[in-house]
């Protein structure tokens, strides 16, 4: 079963957008590009609150 984890490898700040295009199979350049493009019409406060939500609850992997 595929899980959603921190990416360790593909990280700009801790690694959520490439945790979501890993577990996705989708580049992490185009994740972190529609978080960018849904948080503007919001004003960026709701797509901030919700990227530290989701690195403060998706686990980072086992090594």
């Amino acid at each position: 079963m595929k899980r959603l984890f921190l990416s360790d490898t593909d990280k700009k700040i801790s690694g959520v957008c490439g945790g979501i295009g890993e577990y996705l199979g989708i580049d992490s350049t185009l994740i972190r590009l529609a978080w960018v493009l849904l948080s503007i019409p919001t004003g960026g406060f709701p797509g901030l609150i919700a990227y530290i939500i989701a690195a403060a609850i998706i686990p980072r992997e086992a090594t």
